[in-house]
């Protein structure tokens, strides 16, 4: 099973969750200011996110990381075309387990 772009979120009292956007602001940072290496990859005709991140990282689940460095928000279906960028899944793992 794949990490949840929901791992880094945190409950407080009251019971609202914060951390996923959060997670996903510091990808999408850390893809502009360099300090995150990245991959690209232009979207072909009937190809979805989900299937990219299952060839790229072995797993279907980490879609919302190629979403989160590639600004495109939080959708699979993305206009061929589109560029996207890949972070490795080691610093994308590492940034969900460390403190927000």
């Amino acid at each position: 099973m794949g990490v949840s772009r929901y791992m880094a979120s945190t409950k407080l009292k009251g019971g609202t969750v914060f951390g996923s956007i959060d997670l996903a602001s510091r990808i999408r940072k850390g893809i502009e200011n360099r300090s995150i290496t990245y991959t690209t990859y232009i979207i072909k005709e009937d190809e979805r996110i989900e299937q990219i991140a299952g060839r790229v990282y072995g797993q279907s689940s980490y879609w919302w990381a190629i979403a989160a460095a590639s600004g495109i928000g939080w959708g699979l279906q993305v206009p061929p075309g589109t560029l996207l960028k890949i972070p490795p899944l080691g610093t994308v793992l590492a940034m969900t387990f460390s403190k927000i």
